[in-house]
């Protein structure tokens, strides 16, 4: 799959992460996720952070959880970020949030 041009990658990277953030923020008080200049914080109540951020240079959205990484490539067919090994980005995020709230998330 070639690489996303720069414009399109950056359009699509921030609607994802504006729209993760709202979803994420719905999750309730148990997390404090924060979005600067395409960089999305999670962070919880025993001050663990999750990072998911776009990676313009590689243009991939990367994710940084419980010594886990993922690196997400926007699937146009799909109108989805996924790795390489089929994880998708939302479903990846939900159970990771999961996981560390001890409930089940899904974000929508």
């Amino acid at each position: 799959m070639p690489p996303l041009p720069e414009p399109e990658f950056e359009r699509l990277a921030d609607a994802e992460l504006n729209r993760m953030l709202e979803a994420v923020i719905a999750c309730g008080d148990a997390v404090d996720p924060d979005l600067q200049s395409g960089v999305m914080s999670i962070v919880f109540e025993d001050e663990t952070k999750y990072v998911v951020n776009s990676h313009r240079a590689a243009r991939q959205i990367w994710m940084a959880a419980e010594r886990n990484a993922w690196h997400f490539d926007y699937d146009s067919d799909a109108k989805a970020w996924r790795t390489t090994g089929g994880d998708e980005l939302w479903t990846t995020v939900s159970r990771m949030l999961g996981n560390k709230l001890g409930r089940t998330i899904e974000l929508a």
